[in-house]
């Protein structure tokens, strides 16, 4: 996994959470102690220990001693990372070497065969299905994988 992806699965697991993502809004507004954030969202400060260590491992937070107490504070620095990491996952091209050609005309067609290696799924419209692939009519069968002779999902059941 490159160093791009850990930062951004393991943000996203710590912030999963509903509770850790109440932690990190609050703390973006105030440098507070696990007691103060326990008090604020009603929770026990053994369950906010728990939270605040998983944020503190993915580096979403951070604590600095203050006399008795830990406050802890965001790592903004890590937020926005992973909001630029988003921004530029969001604006990739894409690749016409990964797009499936089922519903393409012309001579994309004629590149097709790659495209059922490619794709997972059989049907395209599974929600059309009436059930079996030995059930679909003609039409179905041809609205959800072009116009092929038979059923690919038949095809593919003879292969096994």
């Amino acid at each position: 996994m490159d160093s791009d992806t850990h930062i951004l699965v393991s943000t996203f697991k710590a912030l999963s959470d509903e509770t850790r993502l109440k932690i990190v809004n609050l703390l973006l507004t105030h440098d507070l102690c696990v007691g103060a954030i326990a008090h604020r969202l009603g929770l026990s400060s053994s369950a906010i220990s728990q939270h605040i260590q998983v944020l503190r491992r993915a580096g979403i937070i951070k604590g600095e001693k203050r006399g008795y107490w830990t406050h802890y504070v965001v790592e903004r620095d890590i937020l926005n990372t992973v909001a630029d990491k988003l921004i530029l996952l969001i604006k990739q091209e894409l690749s016409p070497e990964m797009v499936c050609l089922r519903h393409s005309s012309g001579k994309e067609r004629s590149r097709e065969r790659g495209c059922k290696d490619m794709c997972e799924e059989c049907c395209t419209y599974p929600e059309k299905l009436k059930g079996k692939p030995e059930q679909c009519s003609p039409e179905q069968i041809k609205e959800c994988h072009g116009d092929v002779k038979s059923h690919p999902c038949e095809e593919k059941k003879e292969e096994k």
